[in-house]
């Protein structure tokens, strides 16, 4: 990255893709101040099940974005032998619920060249033996061996120590921060208590309450942002190594010997308040305990330490919104799922745009705009809008 030694940039939003921008932007030479609301990781980075994949049916641009992501792990883990204890590709294991089959989906990802092993239910154990084979779907489970975790309060850490010593400035617990507009630019952003940032760019990324801030700036993204909620255990008596990814539970390990457990039925039945508050039924936590004793080698014991509740951020169309917002000059976004997996790649290309002023080729299909082209379109289609020739 090149001659941007002068560019000041303040990055909203102290989750994994704020620090891992800020980092990118301090490492290329900006001055880069990061404002938090609350502490580093304690928003949707810190209740992740944080599971390192690309896993699945999805399209080609995002296939290959998240396997330049996973490369990008690899590449710091290559750097920062010390992140073993918070990063690991040890494999991850998945298989169909009752009257499903993932046959479709080994064959997408053979056809796509991801590494991808079938097991048959007898070869569980050789293959991964923190495993329960009983608990394997009749026709096997597909093994991923390239696929990993991590834990994400730990890189983050890691990130904003080396964007410190490369100059940056870390405030936490600034309270709402605003993106400041004049003449259609960001120009800097106000803090909770008044104080006043100037900056050249503005970095918004700021997880599920990046689609309400543009809100109110005039910009529309659409957002399926749900509630939703991780459970970490107790500290376990048994190794647990393997990424699961199960019809009835998600488990992956944390550097300090616990389990994070999620399931996409114990999100649905998370109680939102009136005032926006989340309650998890006790029954989802001990739900979420029993059947991750089910696919567990030995069915151990298992006991909640705590739950994590919050937004899990994802766009409207599931994919990546990334890039400079179009309508507000020197102001760019960063909004997606998998955050986990997305987060050293998609920091490391925003900051390139911003240090360099070219757009990444990758993050094409990535752009905030597409929504605007797509409503277009469907206007055409059905009539409502239609452009007007011109003599």
């Amino acid at each position: 990255m090149s001659g941007t030694g002068t560019k000041k940039v303040v990055v909203i939003g102290g989750g994994i893709l704020g620090a891992s921008t800020a980092a990118h932007l301090a490492r290329g030479g900006a001055r880069v101040t990061l404002v938090t609301a609350g502490s580093l990781a304690d928003g949707a980075s810190g209740r992740s099940i944080a599971w390192l994949n690309s896993s699945g049916d999805r399209s080609a641009e995002y296939h290959y974005l998240r396997l330049i992501a996973l490369d990008r792990y690899r590449t710091w883990s290559a750097r920062h032998p010390e992140s073993s204890a918070y990063l690991r590709f040890d494999g991850a294991m998945k298989w169909a619920g009752s009257g499903e089959s993932f046959a479709e989906t080994f064959a997408f990802e053979r056809a796509g060249g991801y590494d991808a092993v079938w097991v048959d239910r007898a070869d569980v154990a050789a293959v991964a033996p923190d495993v329960n084979p009983d608990a394997v779907a009749d026709e096997g489970a597909i093994w991923n061996p390239g696929e990993g975790w991590v834990s994400l309060p730990d890189l983050i850490a890691a990130l904003v120590e080396e964007a410190v010593t490369d100059g940056a400035r870390i405030i936490e617990h600034v309270g709402d921060a605003r993106v400041v507009v004049q003449d259609g630019a960001a120009d800097g952003v106000v803090l909770g208590d008044g104080t006043r940032l100037p900056a050249d760019e503005v970095v918004l990324a700021t997880g599920p309450a990046v689609p309400a801030q543009l809100a109110a700036l005039g910009v529309t993204v659409p957002d399926a942002t749900p509630p939703a909620f991780v459970l970490f255990t107790d500290p376990v008596d048994v190794e647990v190594r393997t990424v699961l990814n199960t019809p009835r539970v998600a488990v992956r390990p944390t550097p300090d010997g616990r389990l994070v457990l999620d399931a996409d039925w114990a999100e649905k039945s998370v109680v939102v308040g009136d005032d926006g508050s989340l309650t998890v039924p006790e029954e989802s936590v001990q739900g979420l305990l029993d059947e991750a004793s089910k696919v567990l080698a030995g069915n151990p014991r298992l006991t909640a330490q705590r739950v994590g509740a919050g937004l899990k951020p994802i766009p409207g169309d599931g994919e990546p919104v990334v890039g400079a917002v179009p309508s507000i000059d020197g102001l760019y976004t960063v909004f997606t799922h998998s955050g986990a997996t997305l987060g050293l790649v998609l920091g490391e290309l925003l900051a390139e745009e911003i240090l360099t002023g070219r757009p990444s080729p990758v993050l094409a299909s990535f752009r905030l705009d597409r929504f605007a082209a797509e409503a277009e379109l469907d206007a055409v289609g059905t009539g409502a809008w239609a452009p007007v020739a011109q003599p």
